[in-house]
């Protein structure tokens, strides 16, 4: 039996095209890997950037890297935030797994700063 999950990831990358491509998809690879999700698991993922990255859309990043390419997939600006950590993406993961599963929510690359209880190594 399966549960609706919302699973959570973040990752701070340089303002550049390359980058985020890379970037994206790493914290996507670990959000599915870490949590054995399979694509069509997945429901919707909506991105967040800060309003300093600018140089590319995460969702059209993770698209051309390969991945995703069928599901849907959404992004928004976060909030300035004085203060804030700056040039973060966020990742909201809409799927289903398994009832007895614990989600496992994935902040890397400097992101660990927002929720240091639940740093991914």
């Amino acid at each position: 039996m399966k549960k609706l999950a919302a699973i959570r990831g973040a990752v701070c990358v340089e303002n550049d095209p390359a980058d985020i491509v890379a970037k994206t998809a790493r914290v996507y690879d670990l959000l599915t890997g870490r949590n054995g999700i399979r694509e069509e698991d997945i429901v919707s993922l909506v991105f967040s950037v800060t309003n300093d990255i600018d140089a590319k859309n995460p969702a059209a990043a993770l698209r051309e890297s390969g991945r995703a390419r069928d599901l849907a997939l959404f992004s928004v600006q976060e909030p300035y935030i004085k203060g804030g950590l700056p040039r973060v993406i966020r990742l909201l993961l809409h799927c289903y797994i398994e009832e007895n599963a614990v989600p496992a929510h994935i902040y890397i690359e400097g992101a660990e700063a927002l929720r240091p209880d639940r740093t991914c190594s």
